[in-house]
């Protein structure tokens, strides 16, 4: 007998049905949920944390509050997942924690003194109006160029952009450079990353530089009205960079970029970022020379952590943000189809002994979840496994113990750890290793924040060190807390908010 194709498969169509009937009713066969895919699956992607929604971010720029909301601006390349034509992107928050994305606010224009990139800057409020001050590169002759690093020849001016509307989503740039050159008599390793700043008798910029084979510098210029500007000198020199004839000026510490320059509690604080770190100083500042003293200095962050930017919050604190570089190879993070993320909101302020204190923002206490508070026992590790990766620990030490230890680990392989010796008096994290601080008062011996891949260690307020960790899997990834030698060790655990659905941060 000829069956017919379409009333075979509709008979198939009934058995099948009757049998899937009959399954469900002598043994539930759980269906399996299809993988999610694109950000919302990486596991790598952070989800409470700022990022772009894709491709490559970089710097933060001009953090800004204005009309009842913070504004951050980074440096982003709308059309790839690598380094290169340089936009500002833009973000809005009302708590700095919950961010939605705003269109483009900067882009390169074609033939102008931005051509080849809207690089780095900050934005200040001057007569009533949000303005920005950033870096704008073209493409130059040899001589004229101030980037000389081997591969590009490149011309930095610095320029200036004004908001056109209260939302300040769309900016009106003026052409013409308002720092054109540098100073004559110097051949710089690099011009850029303006930082401005209001004092009595007048506006006061920093601009990264250096010398080849003198060492990296901060310059320092004098304005009215942030369109004219004289040059005044040198706020700071550092010394001669490791290596002369080397093509990366800042990898040497012969340019130093993103400097920022402020004063918290009474002490003045300039950092700036080179040798793949944001080194920072402390001192004092005589305003009639202008010129900046050091007294103490340091790392802001032990790991990967650059480009760090500030400004004052409406209550007077001093909030720092910081670019969360990736330590992966470039082809898996092209791959992925995004690079880059901002860290958590920090805020800075000075000790009596003029040392800096920092410490995440009180906002980021807007995403926990309910605390679990357990004591830790010496020789007994503390075992957690979640099905999400966010996560914060605190540890407050009641007795000093030999030794603190937080590791991460899967399939029973340790990912990361970090180790308070205090035994020795170090932090071990990775690569990196420093003294033990004494905790400031009211700060956690250790904080630890963990989001996907990113991870942001806070050491007794004083130390901060950020790590990328790769391929952790929700519900396969142990988090394990171990105390060894007798010591009283309370351990914090909140589980954390996402602020996005999709991993797109709005």
């Amino acid at each position: 007998m000829r069956v017919h194709r379409r009333h075979f498969m509709e008979l198939l169509g009934m058995s099948v049905a009757g049998s899937a009937m009959l399954s469900r009713a002598q043994s539930p066969i759980p269906v399996p949920a299809p993988p999610v895919t694109g950000p919302a699956g990486d596991n790598d992607r952070p989800e409470y944390h700022l990022l772009a929604p894709h491709n490559w971010m970089n710097d933060p720029n001009g953090p800004i509050f204005w009309k009842g909301k913070f504004h951050m601006f980074y440096q982003l390349n709308p059309n790839a997942a690598v380094w290169g034509d340089m936009h500002w992107g833009h973000a809005v928050s009302t708590d700095m924690i919950h961010w939605r994305h705003e269109a483009i606010a900067l882009a390169p224009t074609p033939g102008g003194a931005d051509s080849e990139g809207c690089f780095s800057g900050s934005a200040v409020v001057f007569n009533g109006v949000p303005t920005i001050l950033y870096t704008g590169v073209q493409n130059a002759a040899p001589d004229k160029a101030t980037i000389r690093d081997g591969q590009n020849k490149l011309r930095e001016t610095q320029m200036i952009a004004t908001a056109d509307g209260d939302d300040i989503a769309h900016w009106v740039k003026t052409e013409t450079p308002v720092i054109a050159d540098p100073p004559a008599d110097m051949q710089v390793t690099g011009f850029r990353d303006p930082c401005p700043w209001k004092e009595d008798d007048g506006w006061y910029l920093a601009l990264g530089s250096g010398e080849r084979g003198m060492g990296g510098c901060v310059l320092l210029y004098r304005s009215q009205d942030l369109r004219h500007w004289t040059y005044v000198g040198k706020l700071a020199q550092g010394m001669p960079g490791d290596s002369p004839t080397a093509t990366d000026p800042v990898g040497s510490g012969d340019m130093w970029e993103c400097p920022d320059f402020f004063e918290v509690n009474g002490t003045h604080c300039l950092y700036y970022s080179a040798k793949g770190k944001v080194i920072l100083m402390t001192g004092d500042y005589d305003k009639a020379a202008h010129r900046f003293t050091q007294r103490h200095s340091g790392l802001l962050d032990h790991g990967s952590y650059y480009a760090a930017k500030s400004f004052v919050a409406p209550d007077g604190r001093r909030i720092v943000w910081g670019w969360i570089q990736e330590s992966r190879p470039q082809a898996e993070f092209a791959a992925a189809g995004w690079s880059g993320v901002m860290s958590l909101p920090r805020q800075l302020r000075a000790s009596a002994d003029g040392q800096l204190i920092i410490e995440p923002a009180k906002e980021v206490e807007l995403l926990r979840g309910t605390v679990v508070r357990s004591p830790l026992a010496s020789g007994t590790p503390h075992r957690r496994t979640s099905e999400t990766l966010r996560h914060e620990f605190a540890f407050n030490v009641k007795k000093h113990p030999a030794s603190l230890e937080f590791r991460l680990q899967t399939g029973g392989a340790v990912r990361w750890r970090i180790t308070l010796d205090y035994a020795t008096g170090k932090v071990r994290c990775g690569s990196a290793e420093f003294a033990l601080p004494a905790p400031v008062l009211g700060a956690a011996d250790l904080r630890i924040f963990l989001d996907g891949s990113v991870i942001e260690c806070f050491v007794g307020g004083r130390e901060a060190v950020t790590n990328r960790v790769y391929g952790l899997i929700p519900g396969a990834t142990t988090l394990v807390s171990e105390v060894k030698g007798p010591g009283s060790v309370e351990l914090s655990h909140w589980p954390l908010n996402a602020i996005s659905k999709d991993r797109l941060t709005s």
